[in-house]
Formats: structure tokens, C-alpha cells, sequence
């Protein structure tokens, strides 16, 4: 996972919403973020933990780190958490519980591989033991046949996760995408996209 980033995350993925949230329209996005905010606020006011619907709070907090060990938050941008990616996945899955069976099962399959190897669960376990079972399970065509079952929960829980943040104000600032808005005036490709392309405009 160490050399994977936000911009390889997006080549991979794209912006497409992810195989869980297939009932995730526009609409239920929003809807998923404005109550994911409503529950940060809440926590925020009152001092305690964010109120969850779906997640166990051992979950949530599990939810939380892979998350941002997913999306970290860099120069550009914030994390995944950031961008309250765990209140909006604990929404779709309250709404639109198809998925809630894989994702809370593969949370479970998390933290046992966790506690067979190191004695813990992932949350409490270091980050480097973390990375050690991330990257058995993160690279598909790579991945050890018993580990098929990591696999298929990351791959989802990946794409669950892009799905929230790319969604989210924060997560379409990092694009920068500004939508529909005139430009005054064309300056061609920027160099240093032409320059990774290797190619120019003269002759």
C-alpha cells in the first residue's frame, strides 16, 4: 500500500460508485453526507463519539482508520475521515443494507487475521502489522489464494471508500473540478502535462 496514492487510487477506480452503493444516486449522496455532517456536529457539540446506525463503535473506529490508510490526508487534500467517508458508508448501509452482510463480515475477517498473527485486533495492532496484512490482500493478482476472502472485502471496501470521498465537497475540491463554468480564454495543456505525456507543440 505504501506506494499507492490518491491520484493512482483514482486511475484504478475512477469515480464510479463502487459495487456497494449501487443505490447510491446523486441524491442519496448528498443525503449520506449531510447526515454524516449532522452526526460530526452532533459528536462535536456534546464532546463524545459520532452516533452510528450500522457500525458497532469498535467497527466504526476500524472503518475510520482503514479508511484513511486508504485515503490519507496529503498537501492537497484531506483524509478520507476528512471527508466523513465513515458516516456516509454507516448511511448507505442503514438505507440500503444489501451490502451489510459483506462489509461487517469482512471487518470481522480483518481483525481475525489480525489476532492470528499478532495477538491483536487491527485497530490495535501497529502500522506496520496493519500494512503487512494490507498488502496481502490489496494487490488481487498477487494475493495468495487463502486470503481470497481479504481480497474481495478490500476491493469493495476500497471502492466503498472512493465512493464516499469523491462524493463529498472535499473530495471534489481534490478533483478540482469546477463543473460547467465559461472560460474566458484556452492556454493549451499545461507543460508539465505535456512534458509527462512527452510530446510539445511545435513542430
Amino acid at each position: 500500500m505504501s506506494d499507492l496514492n490518491r491520484r493512482d487510487l483514482l486511475r484504478m477506480l475512477g469515480v464510479g460508485v463502487a459495487a456497494t452503493t449501487l443505490s447510491c444516486t446523486p441524491e442519496v449522496a448528498d443525503k449520506a453526507h449531510r447526515s454524516a455532517q449532522a452526526a460530526r456536529d452532533t459528536a462535536a457539540a456534546s464532546g463524545g463519539k459520532v452516533a452510528t446506525r450500522f457500525f458497532t463503535p469498535h467497527e466504526h473506529d476500524t472503518v475510520t482508520l482503514l479508511a484513511d490508510m486508504i485515503i490519507p490526508k496529503d498537501d492537497r487534500s484531506g483524509s478520507a475521515s476528512d471527508a466523513g467517508v465513515p458516516g456516509f458508508m454507516d448511511y448507505i448501509l442503514t438505507e440500503y443494507p444489501d451490502g451489510q452482510t459483506a462489509i461487517r463480515g469482512g471487518l470481522a475477517w480483518l481483525d481475525a487475521e489480525c489476532e492470528r498473527r499478532f495477538g491483536k485486533d487491527f485497530v490495535s495492532v501497529s502500522d506496520t502489522q496493519r500494512r503487512q496484512v494490507l498488502d496481502d490482500i490489496a494487490w488481487p493478482k498477487k494475493a495468495r489464494p487463502e486470503m481470497s476472502q481479504g481480497v474481495a472485502f478490500f476491493n469493495r471496501f476500497r471502492d466503498f471508500t472512493a465512493s464516499g470521498f469523491f462524493s463529498s465537497k472535499l473530495g471534489t475540491e481534490d478533483l478540482r473540478y469546477i463543473g460547467n463554468t465559461p472560460q474566458p480564454a484556452w492556454n493549451g495543456c499545461p507543460p508539465e502535462a505535456l512534458a509527462k505525456l512527452g510530446v510539445s507543440y511545435s513542430a
